[in-house]
């Protein structure tokens, strides 16, 4: 009887000892403003106990790696302050290499989001306070109650201009609280209980309920009266994400990953000049018209390469039109190649008539240097890379002589410095600006 009232008392210290382990490393994982070091032995128990993690996985030698460190040291005790904070940590990617590999890492640095411990690529600029501002959607509630006009003005303002902002007036919470979290990581949600008629005025609509979707950044603004079924706000969400005409760059070809419809691309000059922005007002109106197609447009000034994949360029009859499904191939409209007349609002209704009546030529997207930019921003340059240096060593494999077998060795690190062509600071995270 001893002996089982000491085992009994060992199994027990031993049991309390492992859950007294387990807890303090829960604990000792707090968002206290410092930016936590992670590597192999820890990773997976601080991304278990903080809902909100942003890491990044760097390589001592990468230079953009040493230019992005101080933003996030600057930026995490902002993100720790909120309500729901937000911690950033950092791996040494080139050392712990299984981290790497388990996450997809094929460049440096690479930023991921793990929120509940399931990570996501982030998309969003890398200067400090953008950073901040951007983040701060990730820890709002899925849908916030408003109840005055001052309050949803703080919650437009405070929302930002990355992500569209969607206020239901009148509306019950509970129609778009599933929504609220199916669109959580793509738009803010809010209902409003209590406004005046002078908000009704300054969000131009006149009877409720209704539901309004803001995009701050593009100065849009949108009313949906209903039918508020599930199927038709869920529509309404979901086309309204987009603005009417997306100026097509890195960032915003990314936003375009879950959306399923095709492409409507005008290539201009340049998107900054007189007749390019009265083009996009027609463009516009046109989206308004036709929520089955996505509206874009790109600059060959702003991104030479991507128009060049489109056969594109600066000796181009300019504006140029075609239909993109983001794949291999596009379409062009037989007697619609460029709308470079003066009544161009007629000659968008054209070409769009034409590829809805099927007069269409199949053009394959081209351009060995364009192309390469264009796969990069889908797939990362690191992989790129990878895929060019496997084709090569094929080739040389199959050229060697079995006198004089190849030899491969390991090569010194580099850093890959690209550039690009976007410029807003908002847009300063790009696929391409990866290191491998």
């Amino acid at each position: 009887m001893r002996g089982l009232t000491v085992w009994f008392w060992a199994l027990t210290s031993a049991a309390a000892a492992i859950l007294g382990a387990a807890a303090s490393s829960s604990s000792s994982w707090v968002a206290d403003g410092t930016v936590l070091e992670l590597d192999d032995s820890n990773f997976e128990s601080a991304i278990s106990a903080l809902d909100l993690v942003l890491v990044d996985f760097h390589a001592p030698w990468c230079g953009h790696c040493k230019r992005l460190s101080p933003q996030l040291d600057a930026a995490a005790p902002e993100l720790a302050s909120l309500k729901n904070p937000i911690v950033i940590a950092k791996v040494n990617a080139d050392k712990y290499t299984s981290l790497a590999r388990k996450y997809g890492v094929d460049g440096y640095p690479t930023l991921k989001l793990f929120i509940h411990g399931v990570p996501q690529e982030y998309k969003g600029p890398r200067k400090a306070d953008l950073l901040v501002s951007y983040l701060k959607k990730f820890a709002a509630p899925d849908v916030t109650l408003l109840d005055s006009d001052s309050a949803v003005a703080d919650f437009v303002g405070a929302a930002g201009t990355f992500f569209p902002v969607y206020v239901g007036f009148g509306l019950d919470e509970s129609l778009i609280s599933e929504l609220g979290l199916k669109y959580k990581r793509k738009a803010w949600f809010s209902v409003a209980k209590d406004f005046s008629e002078d908000l009704m005025m300054l969000y131009d609509f006149d009877k409720v309920p209704a539901l309004v979707s803001l995009h701050p950044s593009y100065d849009e603004r949108h009313v949906f009266y209903g039918p508020f079924e599930e199927e038709f706000l869920e529509d309404f969400i979901k086309q309204s994400l987009l603005p009417l005409a997306i100026p097509i760059n890195y960032d915003t070809l990314k936003s375009l990953d879950d959306d399923e419809r095709k492409i409507v691309l005008t290539i201009v000059e340049d998107e900054d000049e007189e007749k390019s922005k009265n083009l996009i007002k027609i463009l516009k109106s046109a989206a308004s018209a036709n929520r089955d197609l996505v509206f874009g447009y790109v600059g060959i000034k702003q991104w030479e390469d991507f128009a060049e994949t489109f056969g594109a360029n600066k000796k181009t009859k300019l504006p140029k039109m075609v239909v993109w499904d983001r794949m291999e191939e596009y379409l062009t409209v037989n007697g619609s190649e460029s709308i470079d007349g003066e009544d161009q609002a007629s000659q968008v209704s054209q070409f769009l008539e034409g590829y809805k009546e099927g007069r269409t030529i199949k053009e394959k997207v081209g351009g060995s240097v364009s192309l390469t930019a264009f796969i990069s921003s889908f797939i990362g340059i690191g992989t790129v890379y990878i895929l060019v240096f496997v084709v090569a060593t094929i080739i040389l494999i199959r050229k060697a002589t079995e006198e004089e077998p190849l030899r491969v060795g390991r090569g010194d690190k580099v850093d890959h410095a690209t550039s690009s062509t976007a410029e807003a600071e908002s847009s300063e995270h790009k696929a391409g600006e990866k290191e491998d």
